[in-house]
């Protein structure tokens, strides 16, 4: 049966304080494919300015920030910042933040933005404001990068429910450059008009 709110960020640092790595993104082979996907798709072989929402414990983050020129890795986790923070202390172009979005979503604007593993957690409401809040942080001709585990779960919306009802709410505000299904997950990228 699924979850009808926004899951509390307390659940999530819980499952970081008590397992450390709960979806073990360090070792596990489908991290490793859908990260190598993830890096594959990205719309330039560098990005200006990026946002990583729902950073985890950084494995993502140390990867992506080749790619970029700046990276805003969020998380609601403090236990998985302090891991991220950790894990990136070289990198001079990331940083991080605890942020709970869409509620606090971080000013400015991103010629990237990372949606992997996180719009699921989250119901209509909170969909509704995460789609306003995308058409004014990405200029135009910004990416929206999107990739979900297409599995059952528990959370308020499945990976393809999730993502169908963003690209629904976010209507003619982006184009779809990208949609490939994988065997476990989708990955999803839109560009802003």
């Amino acid at each position: 049966m699924r979850r009808e709110h926004s899951i509390e960020p307390g659940w999530f640092e819980a499952l970081y304080r008590d397992q450390g790595d709960p979806w073990h993104f360090a070792t596990s082979p489908y991290e490793r494919e859908k990260y190598d996907h993830t890096l594959a798709s990205l719309p330039q072989p560098r990005v200006g300015s990026m946002l990583e929402v729902g950073c985890a414990n950084g494995v993502l983050t140390e990867l992506l920030a080749g790619h970029c020129d700046r990276l805003l890795a969020v998380d609601v986790s403090q236990t998985a910042l302090a891991a991220a923070a950790e894990r990136c202390a070289a990198l001079s172009n990331v940083s991080f933040a605890q942020r709970r979005l869409p509620a606090e979503a971080p000013d400015g604007r991103f010629d990237l933005i990372l949606l992997s593993e996180v719009i699921y957690y989250w119901d209509d409401a909170d969909l509704a404001r995460l789609a306003d809040y995308l058409r004014g942080a990405l200029p135009s001709g910004g990416h929206v990068l999107l990739v979900h585990w297409t599995g059952d779960t528990d959370y308020p919306k499945s990976g393809d429910d999730a993502v169908a009802e963003l690209r629904q709410r976010l209507g003619d505000a982006v184009d779809v450059v990208t949609r490939d299904r994988r065997e476990q997950y989708r990955l999803d990228l839109w560009r802003r008009r």
